[in-house]
């Protein structure tokens, strides 16, 4: 975990990633919101490379994704590629939530490994010292669609919290 204290050398390499990240994702190169207050793990690999990284920041509010009914499908996949292609809205009635997770990035040939899944239990354990996050606590980034399938499938839920990272800590 690299924290806004930490040295400069640290910083400078998590941005280096983080707009290789932002470039992956399809994020326009926004500077993040409130640098002071954001927490970033990175995921080393055995042979020393970045093969995953989340970034966190704390926010007072999420949105609750409304969740459509799937059609009948005939298998997981059309059910997946259904998945990715509709369009999602959330409520407008805000939830406390507590964490914000802004970025999550795994290397594409290192995906399905339980990287993602790995570094979110770390953040929970990590980001407010002497207490574990609930899942409830934390919301997600306007996910890519691949994003949405991993945190309904982290959640448990397709209803799980999401927020807008340019605005998560306006009071409304």
């Amino acid at each position: 975990m690299v924290l806004p204290e930490d040295p400069k050398y640290a910083l400078k390499k998590v941005e280096e990633i983080r707009e290789m990240v932002d470039n992956d994702l399809g994020f326009q190169q926004a500077p993040l919101m409130c640098s002071s207050r954001i927490k970033t793990l990175l995921f080393i690999s055995n042979d020393k490379k970045v093969v995953g990284c989340l970034i966190a920041e704390h926010i007072q509010w999420g949105y609750r994704v409304i969740e459509d009914k799937v059609p009948d499908v005939n298998s997981e996949k059309e059910k997946v590629i259904f998945e990715r292609q509709k369009a999602w809205c959330c409520s407008t009635s805000p939830e406390p939530a507590v964490c914000g997770i802004s970025r999550i990035w795994v290397f594409s040939m290192m995906r399905r490994r339980k990287i993602a899944s790995r570094m979110i239990e770390c953040l929970r354990s990590n980001f407010i010292y002497g207490s574990y996050l609930s899942k409830e606590e934390i919301a997600f980034s306007d996910p890519t669609p691949d994003g949405k399938l991993f945190a309904t499938q982290y959640c448990g839920t397709g209803q799980f919290l999401v927020y807008n990272f340019i605005n998560g800590q306006k009071n409304s």
